[in-house]
């Protein structure tokens, strides 16, 4: 792909995102939709899928990202539901994509339609994600479809591998795919913890927000890398570089809640832009492949009435299988229902969500793409322009199906964003109550030290004690009166009130010192330095930053 070409495809994206976000729309769809009619303008280059750019420069920072933003102690919680989605789940649409289709199209080998069933098995929540967000759903499914998302790539992966190589003619007996399977995973998530500890450490010792960022940036993909070329016994075993990410993920997402405030800041604004940058860019890149597909089409053996029906049977089936397996593990015994733990089941309307999250995504195309040309002995590779079509139409079709009427289903059933907003106010309500007294007591035993060190009158001092303790206790009363608010509540509360007269004094102060710039009475060192104190107190009014897309 040509840079130029990439550059276009970028911006055009990211315009297409900006219009979905001004007007609430799902920019996922969007995407993909007009991209999928760009492909077929007179003039447009053809523009293909480069699966070790998926892989390798996409797939690892947008998991990473996914992961330090997650909860560990949620994530354990949920850890049932997430491998019985995100591991078996995945193991068993791969078998049964596999076996309908070697049933409904008996020319293409078994093994090629169990490769076909691991390129569809994994679905990519970006999308359900995002619409649960901007719809409300409960804290509970969220970490389940996010859990998921973070873990059903490496097991479709390597299974991916494993069928791979059945039709290469280098597979061998299922304990030795069984093994493989292992190795992957406990390699993965020991090389990822190894790195999270180690860059953890680094990061410590820097003590420098800028270079902390860096050393962040880098460490999805060094750690995939690393995972994926270490073969401790011969080369077809290798580590997940999918589940080192995550792991490392999880453990530097966790120790950053103790990290400097300037850290937390600047990462979430650099992993904010750049989750939006790349997944703007797989999305287009998704329905820009409407032209390579349609070609493979033309030259597959079958006729192009049976390829079309099979590419509908493996739809059907990818999205029927879920269903099914979703409310079959909700009713099954305590120990292996979903959101295990609970000894109340869920509401049923839980898994009906739940059953139509299964969206497949960029992975799915980028797998097919990377199907071999030819096998071990230099014979065309069995059924890969067949393997091509099914996975575009799976993506692409349960992208649109799914995706389109998600938001509907989620309002249909009657999902409250409210279940869970009286707990969270009594949680945010204690977690001030506790500050602000951790606050007072650290001010009782800081200021004879302080008094100590400084010669000021005992009036002034108690001033000054008296100016810090109102200051704390307003913070507190603002925030405790702001909490059960609604929005329009909030929004003509004296608090909002006194924030927006904030803002317009800020931008008074910002507005003057421009002036003094372009009169020439102000160096633009000076003027930056400024500059940043007046944005940081703005920032402090009010921060709402949407990491992904919506």
């Amino acid at each position: 792909m040509e840079l130029v070409t990439l550059m276009a495809v970028l911006a055009g994206a990211l315009g297409l995102t900006a219009v979905a976000r001004r007007y609430n729309l799902s920019a996922p769809l969007l995407i993909v939709v007009v991209a999928l009619a760009v492909s077929y303008l007179p003039g447009v280059p053809r523009i293909e899928l480069e699966p070790e750019l998926i892989l390798t420069l996409v797939l690892p920072p947008l998991l990473y990202s996914t992961a330090l933003d997650s909860s560990f102690a949620q994530f354990r919680a949920a850890s049932r539901p997430i491998i019985a989605l995100g591991v078996v789940l995945v193991v068993v649409t791969a078998f049964v994509v596999g076996f309908v289709v070697h049933l409904v199209l008996p020319e293409l080998p078994l093994a090629s339609a169990l490769v076909l069933g691991a390129v569809v098995a994994p679905p990519d929540a970006v999308t359900a994600v995002a619409i649960g967000r901007r719809l409300g759903l409960p804290r509970r499914l969220m970490t389940v479809l996010t859990g998921e998302s973070l873990v059903n790539d490496a097991a479709a992966l390597t299974l991916y591998k494993i069928t791979l190589a059945a039709v290469l003619g280098a597979a061998g007996s299922i304990g030795h795919g069984f093994l493989i399977f292992l190795v992957a995973a406990v390699l993965g998530i020991a090389v990822g913890l190894v790195a999270g500890v180690l860059v953890g450490f680094i990061r410590r010792k820097l003590d420098d927000p800028l270079m902390e960022s860096v050393f962040g940036i880098i460490v999805p993909f060094a750690v995939y890398v690393i995972a994926e070329h270490i073969h401790p016994f011969s080369a077809d075993f290798s580590g997940s570089g999918v589940l080192a990410v995550v792991a490392a993920g999880l453990y530097l997402g966790n120790q950053s809640l103790r990290s400097g405030s300037a850290t937390r800041v600047q990462d979430s604004s650099v992993w904010a832009s750049l989750d939006v940058l790349l997944e703007t860019l797989v999305f287009a890149l998704m329905g820009l492949q409407l032209p390579f597909v349609l070609e493979n089409m033309d030259s597959a053996a079958p006729s192009n009435g049976a390829l079309v029906l099979a590419a509908v049977v493996v739809l059907v089936v990818t999205i029927g299988i879920r269903i099914p397996y979703v409310f079959l593990t909700g009713v099954l015994p305590h120990a292996l229902r979903l959101f295990g733990g609970e000894r109340t089941r869920p509401p049923l309307r839980y898994f009906t969500i739940l059953s139509w999250t299964g969206m497949r995504g960029v992975v799915t195309l980028a797998a097919a793409t990377g199907v071999p040309l030819v096998t071990s002995t230099g014979a065309p590779f069995p059924g890969r322009e067949e393997i091509q079509l099914f996975a575009f139409v799976v993506a692409v079709g349960t992208l649109l199906i799914q995706g389109l009427t998600l938001p509907v289903l989620i309002r249909r059933i009657g999902i409250d964003p409210e279940l869970e907003a009286e707990h969270d106010e009594e949680q945010e309500k204690y977690a001030r109550e506790q500050a602000m007294h951790a606050a007072m007591r650290r001010l009782d035993d800081l200021m004879p030290e302080v008094l100590s060190k400084v010669d000021i009158p005992k009036e002034r001092a108690d001033r000054l004690v008296a100016r810090l303790r109102g200051l704390v206790e307003s913070r507190y009363q603002a925030a405790i009166a702001g909490i059960s608010l609604n929005s329009e509540e909030r929004e003509a509360s004296p608090h909002a009130a006194f924030v927006r007269a904030r803002r317009e004094l800020l931008l008074a102060q910002r507005e003057a010192v421009l002036a003094c710039r372009e009169a020439g009475d102000l160096d633009d060192d000076v003027l930056r330095k400024v500059l940043r104190e007046l944005d940081l107190e703005e920032l402090s009014l009010s921060a709402t930053l949407n990491p992904r897309l919506s």
